[in-house]
Parts: C-alpha cells; sequence; structure tokens
C-alpha cells in the first residue's frame, strides 16, 4: 500500500530536475513545482494505476522502476527521470494500462488541477509531455506493424 512521504520543497525540487520533462525548468519553476505535488512511496510488486480506472493524476519517477502492463504482457519498463498518466491530463478517460512497480519506489504524482494550475505558465512542460506522448505513440505502431 502506498505511503505518503514528506519532502521539503527544495529537495523536492531537486529530484524534480531529474524527470525528463522539467529538466529545461529553472529552479524557480521546480520550487513551485514542488508546492503543487506529493510524493507517495511504494513497495516493489504494488500497482500504482489500474487499466479502466478513472485517470486523474501524472506520475513522475524520482526512485525506483515500474513495468506498464496490459494483462500479462509488459508493453513498457520505466525508470527515475521517467513519468506515466500522461493521458490523462489531456482526455479524462481510464487508464489504458496497469503500472506495477518493479523495486521499491518514490513517485510524486500531480493531480489533474495542480498540472494545468502550474503549466498554465509553462507552455514548455506541455510541449515536453506532447513530444514524449507522441514518442510513445510511435513506438507502439511500431511495434504492432512488427
Amino acid at each position: 500500500m502506498s505511503r505518503p512521504v514528506t519532502f521539503p520543497t527544495a529537495e523536492l525540487a531537486k529530484r524534480l530536475k531529474s524527470v525528463s520533462i522539467l529538466g529545461a525548468l529553472s529552479p524557480a519553476q521546480l520550487k513551485s513545482l514542488a508546492k503543487w505535488a506529493s510524493v507517495l512511496e511504494f513497495d516493489a510488486g504494488e500497482t500504482v494505476v489500474r487499466r479502466g480506472d478513472k485517470g486523474d493524476s501524472l506520475y513522475l519517477i524520482l526512485d525506483g522502476s515500474a513495468d506498464v502492463r496490459r494483462g500479462s504482457r509488459r508493453l513498457a519498463q520505466l525508470g527515475r527521470g521517467q513519468f506515466f498518466g500522461e493521458m490523462s491530463l489531456f482526455d479524462h478517460q481510464p487508464r489504458s494500462a496497469d503500472v506495477v512497480t518493479r523495486t521499491p519506489s518514490k513517485l510524486a504524482v500531480l493531480q489533474n488541477w495542480e498540472f494545468w494550475g502550474f503549466a498554465a505558465g509553462q507552455p514548455q512542460v506541455v510541449l515536453r509531455i506532447l513530444e514524449e506522448m507522441s514518442r510513445r505513440l510511435r513506438a507502439a505502431n511500431n511495434a504492432l506493424a512488427a
């Protein structure tokens, strides 16, 4: 079962810097984002999100790793500095896959309203998410074509 973790804002801002979509943000922007985020700790083997559940948040991997799964099939392996749940920021649809931690993990979580509250003044973050979504869609298309 996930547990909330307390991080000083400055420490969380440093950790957020390692997340691929946030790397271009200034220290002040990262501190601002850290005020919006909460951090959860998961044991290995815990399900973070389930396919079909309401998608209402973005997850940023601060430490650890996770598998993106559809049934018994692993679609992707994610690690520190990566993220998931980004589709729910745009379409508010149910989750498209399960995400299960491979190792003990710490994840920063931003609810939809928290993300958009922050991103309204940070268009480069939205652009980075869209670029990553496009990359992931191309990879999925290539996998299906193989």
